[in-house]
């Protein structure tokens, strides 16, 4: 029992740190093709050369010339991912405590949304602080952390960004959570009791969201090698107020642009209900898409994955789980 609570957080841990090394390296890539322009990603590009020192400098002499500003603490919020990334517990929690201090100054003045720049840095201090606390032994209190976080942000656009540290954190090993079931495409969805005794893979996607699409090939194939032993499909989505190239559109008009989406993009989920209810992605902190649960014939939480999954690694975890047999199901 040790082992497997070790294996899972060293998951938990390696999946945070992926989330940050990746989104740091795609900026590094995107600007090494042309010059960057302004002051995050140039601090952006100083961090995917692990150059610290030189991320600061850059934003002392913006800070100089500019003043404190969105854009500059969102800078310094990087600075504490990126060390986050390279294992620099100490130094990330730093610029963290830096950014979220810096953030509070300047609510003093607007709302944490009226602008995307502050819930992204504030958003990621939390996110470093937690993090390092947990990656450092001390789990439980990284989790009261975050559920404090949330308590005070929980009315915010960061709701479900704290919510998936706290899930990455806490949720394996748990019961899953219910799915508000009240919102979805025709026919009425499964609940998650209505699938107990089968190994469930909750997929929970966006109609923009190209990565769902990349993940849908390999569910198919899942589906097709293990349904017949008792593997299942559960993909939840939400209504985002607009549909192709960012128009705004009513909710009917968009639950037809799901309709269609479904039927193009992930054939392999045929006749199967969507709920639509945002709950669930709050729930299960879906700030990330796709996100991906599997779910043991108890309904009980053995993975969670925030972003796409390789085939192979989601298929060696659900091979495990569908040769388990539990005490209801024998």
């Amino acid at each position: 029992m040790q082992q497997e609570i070790a294996r899972r957080h060293s998951r938990v841990v390696k999946a945070a740190f992926a989330l940050t090394i990746a989104s740091i390296l795609v900026g590094s890539r995107v600007h090494a093709q042309q010059v960057p322009q302004g002051l995050v990603p140039t601090v952006r590009a100083a961090i995917a050369k692990q150059d610290f020192k030189g991320g600061e400098q850059l934003i002392a002499d913006y800070r100089q010339a500019r003043g404190l500003t969105p854009e500059m603490v969102e800078a310094v919020s990087w600075l504490g991912r990126g060390a986050l990334a390279a294992k620099q517990y100490d130094q990330a929690t730093s610029y963290a405590n830096q950014t979220y201090d810096l953030v509070r100054g300047l609510l003093k003045t607007r709302g944490l949304d009226d602008e995307p720049r502050l819930p992204i840095a504030l958003g990621a201090a939390i996110e470093v602080i937690g993090q390092s606390r947990a990656a450092t032994g001390a789990r439980s209190e990284a989790v009261a952390y975050l559920r404090r976080e949330l308590k005070t942000y929980g009315k915010t656009s960061m709701t479900k960004r704290i919510q998936k540290n706290i899930n990455l954190l806490s949720l394996e090993g748990t019961k899953a959570p219910s799915l508000d079931l009240s919102e979805s495409l025709a026919p009425k969805p499964l609940s998650l009791e209505a699938v107990k005794g089968k190994v469930t893979i909750l997929f929970f996607w966006a109609h923009w969201c190209p990565d769902c699409k990349n993940q849908g090939p390999a569910l198919a194939n899942l589906l097709k090698k293990h349904e017949g032993q008792g593997l299942s499909v559960i993909a939840p989505t939400q209504l985002y107020g607009y549909v192709a190239r960012g128009k705004e559109a009513g909710p009917e008009e968009e639950r037809s642009y799901i309709a269609d989406i479904k039927s193009a993009q992930y054939g392999f989920l045929d006749d199967r209900a969507v709920t639509l209810a945002e709950a669930n992605h709050q729930r299960y902190g879906v700030s990330t898409t796709p996100t991906l649960v599997l779910l043991d014939r108890a309904g009980i939480v053995r993975s969670y994955h925030p972003g796409q999954m390789p085939e192979a690694e989601l298929d060696s975890l659900v091979q495990r789980l569908v040769a388990e047999r539990t005490a209801g199901t024998r």
